[in-house]
């Protein structure tokens, strides 16, 4: 099965709620992931909130993306969407303003 993410909601920091066409859910923290001449920008939260699905994964508009199959692989199943007053709410990409 080709792995794509299906959504994408922002929570906080440099975490972001992802579901995969497999059914798969959870959470990702990028923070480690933001080195190299094409994630450097990303480090600017607001940069970062900007992500969008194309491709099937999450993208930028200056042509940063990760593999869905490496989102997949790092996600932290079952998290997110759930309001315990310990986290953020997730934020849908529409909602972001962009």
């Amino acid at each position: 099965m080709f792995i794509h993410v299906k959504d994408a909601k922002y929570i906080n920091g440099y975490k972001i709620w992802l579901s995969f066409n497999d059914g798969a859910q959870g959470e990702i923290d990028l923070s480690s992931e933001l080195y190299g001449e094409i994630f450097e920008p990303l480090k600017d939260i607001q940069f970062f909130k900007s992500f969008k699905i194309e491709g099937h994964t999450l993208s930028w508009t200056n042509g940063a993306d990760f593999a869905p199959e490496f989102l997949r692989e790092h996600i932290v199943p079952n998290k997110a969407l759930h309001s315990n007053g310990n986290s953020a709410a997730p934020i849908a990409v529409g909602e972001l303003g962009c």
